[in-house]
């Protein structure tokens, strides 16, 4: 249940500057232009969870954030090394060798906070996001294997759905997992960046910096202001496979909120007429076919509104939209493409609508 980031930063201005390309975006960033001589703007960005990180800080004319990328790498570094299916000797990779049924499993802070949070989403989703659904994408050729993408074999896609389960694994107070089956597995590719992004927050917070955004891979946190005084401003892609990289579709005003958003218009593919998105419902072990393209959400933190935006790709407009207008202090905009190629936008009361 990978989702695509599909949002991007926006600087005060006019112009696009530069570009840097995401996992299936480009993150545009806008020239700032400063309308105030007492403030300033710092980037810092880098590399990190298979995708480009950038955070924005604001300070006095004379402030510096001298020591903050250091911190912010080592935080990322860790979670990293936690969370990553791509390093052998990872937590996560640790955990999905594992095969004693029942037997405890030790992992860290960082791991069980982002466990307790998928819990809640899987709970609150009624199975629509679920972190064990990896082996299922896989079979549908849109993991990290070089399968090409196909419709499997049903008695195949039977089998395997057999391990796929979040309540399959046991949280356990005392900081341990266990298995109900040897083969289930664990991705966090639909919540880690969002994780990742909360912890920079935090990172930055402590430091002691008030205005400032963090975006991994399409994510985002922003608190305070830019420099102009405005809230911080967050393009959506334009949800359409032919559209630019860096075309925007809306724009939204953020201030002391997460933001993300999960699409599917860049990632499918066409067999015998009929389209196969790669947002797979782990419900029934296959890929998604509502019309929702793209799902946007706001909420108190990234990991949660990170979960939340591919929760809502499964389970389509309506019912999505009854979760998120049901929870507090959480928003959403789901982008629906009709048969004609027209898109319908539905929105939850309180969602920003800058354009």
């Amino acid at each position: 249940m990978p989702h695509a980031p599909c949002s991007m930063p926006l600087r005060a201005g006019s112009t696009i500057s530069r570009k840097i390309k995401c996992i299936f975006i480009i993150l545009a960033l806008l020239p700032i232009s400063v309308s105030c001589d007492t403030r300033r703007e710092h980037l810092i960005h880098g590399y990190t969870m298979g995708t480009t990180y950038q955070v924005l800080v604001v300070t006095g004319r004379f402030g510096s954030i001298s020591g903050l990328a250091e911190k912010i790498e080592k935080r990322l570094e860790e979670i990293n090394r936690s969370m990553s299916t791509y390093i052998a000797d990872s937590e996560i990779s640790r955990f999905n060798r594992f095969d004693r049924i029942d037997q405890p499993f030790a992992v860290s802070a960082d791991f069980m906070r982002v466990m307790h949070a998928g819990q809640k989403i899987f709970e609150l989703s009624e199975g629509a996001w679920d972190a064990t659904v990896g082996p299922l994408v896989d079979l549908w050729g849109f993991g990290s294997t070089e399968k090409k993408p196909t419709v499997p074999p049903a008695d195949q896609l039977h089998s395997l759905r057999a391990t796929v389960g979040f309540n399959r694994i046991g949280i356990r107070k005392s900081g341990y997992l266990t298995k109900a089956f040897a083969k289930t597995a664990l991705d966090f590719g639909s919540i880690a960046k969002g994780y990742g992004v909360d912890q920079v927050a935090e990172a930055v917070r402590r430091a002691g910096y008030e205005n400032f955004l963090v975006e991994i891979g399409g994510e985002v946190v922003a608190s305070g202001a830019r420099t102009d005084g405005q809230p911080w401003r967050v393009g959506i892609n334009t949800p359409r496979p032919d559209a630019a990289p860096d075309a925007v579709y809306k724009v939204v005003s953020l201030e002391n909120a997460a933001f993300a958003t999960s699409g599917d218009y860049r990632n499918f593919f066409v067999l015998n007429g009929v389209r196969y998105s790669h947002v797979i419902d782990p419900r029934t072990g296959y890929p998604v076919a509502n019309g929702v393209v793209s799902a946007s959400i706001i909420a108190p933190n990234c990991t949660i509104a990170d979960g939340l935006a591919t929760a809502v790709m499964v389970m389509g407009a309506e019912k999505g939209l009854q979760l998120v207008s049901r929870l507090e202090n959480v928003e959403g905009l789901i982008v629906v493409a009709k048969p004609d190629g027209s898109l319908v936008d539905f929105y939850s009361t309180g969602f920003p609508r800058d354009g």
